[in-house]
């Protein structure tokens, strides 16, 4: 056999060599094509929602989507993030206040899906039950519009205070028509609220803030909003996108592997009544 002829047989053979690695790799994550995971930005706050994301992230790659979760600590930024584009979908808040922020904002964000509710509890600080509440007991709760009537609503429940006829969603301190313990009502941010419980008696605290300070429901509360409350039944925290994305391909694959049992007993077992599915 001529050099010529061997040297051309060893440059067939690594040749093909260098070219069977690159054949194995070309299948995608997807067991078969070749296109890589689509990208799908999702805003949510830390606790749960994020946390109820990170669960379905494994699911939502089988289905061929890289869910990217992007985690805010206010409640504006994501709405905004949404509207423009930046990202498809939210998952942090309630329609009420959806509807409040698109009025103030002028955005146009829409709810796809409910997924869940979160109690609002009015929790122990300094004083430790209702009966110990001096008067003139400091209260803290959320200063937003929605989130503020409902926790007047909760503090209404105790006996703690009556808020005039009709006020329902709409009550501010301005609506209390009879506070027999004189209690000092603190309207702040409700992501501040579970920072300031060292100054405070006690403080009306959103459900996934409340998490987020290692705060339960079930020990560290001396009133929960009730299921059957106006809070239940308005206040379930939904997957939230700009209007004309309703159908997008991956909110709806989304939406998919959200509506599962297996989803329902992850929140069910990890948050212990703080957090209550609702689909």
């Amino acid at each position: 056999m001529s050099k010529k002829i061997i040297f051309t047989l060893v440059f067939v053979l690594v040749l093909s060599l260098s070219i069977l690695p690159l054949a194995g790799c070309s299948g995608s994550s997807q067991g078969g094509g070749d296109d890589e995971l689509i990208p799908l930005p999702v805003g949510a706050t830390p606790v749960p929602h994020a946390e109820i994301l990170e669960f379905v992230k494994d699911e939502m790659a089988n289905r061929g989507y890289d869910l990217q979760i992007r985690q805010f600590t206010d409640y504006v930024q994501p709405n905004l993030a949404t509207d423009s584009g930046e990202i498809i979908a939210n998952f942090f808040q309630h329609v009420p206040y959806m509807e409040h922020f698109n009025e103030e904002y002028g955005t146009e964000l829409v709810s796809v899906f409910p997924v869940h509710f979160e109690p609002y509890g009015l929790y122990k600080a300094r004083v430790e039950t209702l009966e110990d509440l001096p008067d003139g007991a400091i209260i803290a709760v959320p200063n937003d519009p929605t989130n503020e009537a409902r926790a007047l609503q909760l503090l209404q429940a105790t006996g703690l205070i009556t808020l005039r006829d009709g006020a329902g969603l709409t009550a501010t301190k301005m609506d209390i028509v009879d506070n027999p313990k004189n209690l000092d009502i603190k309207e702040l941010e409700a992501a501040q609220i579970p920072l300031v419980l060292p100054d405070v008696d006690m403080a009306v605290i959103n459900g996934n803030y409340a998490l987020q300070a290692d705060l339960h429901v079930g020990t560290d509360t001396v009133a929960v909003e009730d299921k059957e409350s106006i809070g239940a039944a308005t206040f379930a925290n939904p997957i939230v996108v700009k209007a004309g994305n309703e159908n997008d391909k991956g909110v709806l694959e989304l939406i998919k592997v959200l509506n599962s049992g297996d989803v329902r007993d992850f929140i069910n077992g990890k948050y212990d009544g703080g957090v209550v599915p609702v689909f």
